[in-house]
């Protein structure tokens, strides 16, 4: 890494649901005391919790929060589907807001019932960031477009490929949508550096968080995937991804934001939290660093 990069440890983010066993105070307590200055949030467990009372929560433990996931579910026909989607979403910007973070992670919607127009459902998406992006980026906050590996296109996410996730955000303004680079949804394409490449924008390397990297996300691909897929992503270092590859690669793209450690696992969810946490940050160094 470059000198005026921030120390690895440093940038180490832990998303929530990595950690799914923790409560939120939990979260907060044990990130602290391992040295992991980073959370990812989740919407419902915060909601919960109560907005207020997480922000404060994070912040008296010396953390901050690098995301709130999720917004989006945009593609839907119906047009009082979509009047309520668009009201979620103003309310995950609100919450982003109050939590402190400038990054609120979408994820697309599939395909609706009985629909097989792909092309259609992205531009349902894209109406829905041009009607969204203002609203946010008054509220410091950005649009961060997910792609989703193919598998999950048809139910949860039209967008596939960080090519697609880069031709709806350049629509906009770069302070309005970004885009995600998540390692477990785009090692299989081998277009991807050059994606991360454009991402960077013409600003080039060193610009702060790059031109459209909004988040980048952490976890590997390990086979065979289990019965609905959702719950398959991989510890760092027990699968087929060059993490290390992605990270010099955002890093060339002048991304300097947290990588965020984000695996849904039962395994993991099954085991000492604190124990796991040390695991990843074990694992962070030797495979990340």
């Amino acid at each position: 890494m470059s000198d005026n990069t921030p120390s690895l440890l440093d940038r180490l983010s832990l998303n929530q649901q990595t950690l799914r066993q923790w409560s939120l105070p939990e979260l907060a307590d044990g990130c602290a005391r391992a040295g992991v200055r980073g959370v990812g949030l989740w919407r419902a467990p915060v909601q919960e919790y109560g907005v207020a009372a997480a922000a404060r929560l994070v912040r008296d433990a010396g953390l901050r929060v690098t995301s709130l996931c999720r917004g989006g579910f945009f593609t839907a026909l119906d047009p009082g589907e979509r009047a309520a989607a668009l009201d979620d979403n103003r309310a995950a910007v609100d919450e982003a807001a109050a939590l402190g973070t400038n990054t609120l992670v979408l994820v697309s919607g599939g395909l609706p019932a009985g629909s097989r127009d792909l092309p259609g459902a992205r531009e349902r998406v894209a109406d829905a960031l041009g009607e969204l992006g203002p609203y946010a980026a008054e509220r410091g906050v950005r649009l961060a477009v997910e792609p989703l590996h193919p598998m999950y296109a048809a139910d949860r996410c039209v967008v596939s490929t960080l090519a697609q996730a880069l031709d709806l955000a350049e629509r906009f303004p770069a302070g309005q949508v970004g885009v995600v680079v998540d390692t477990y949804h785009l090692w299989w394409d081998d277009t991807v550096g050059a994606q991360i490449g454009r991402a960077g924008g013409p600003g080039g390397p060193g610009k702060e968080n790059g031109s459209r990297i909004a988040a980048f996300q952490l976890a590997d691909w390990v086979t065979p995937l289990p019965a609905g897929v959702l719950l398959g992503r991989g510890q760092l270092g027990d699968g087929v991804v060059d993490l290390r590859w992605f990270r010099r690669r955002v890093e060339a793209a002048g991304y300097r934001g947290p990588a965020e450690v984000e695996i849904f696992n039962p395994a993991l969810w099954a085991r000492d939290g604190t124990e796991v946490l040390a695991e990843i940050v074990d694992r962070f160094r030797t495979h990340v660093g």
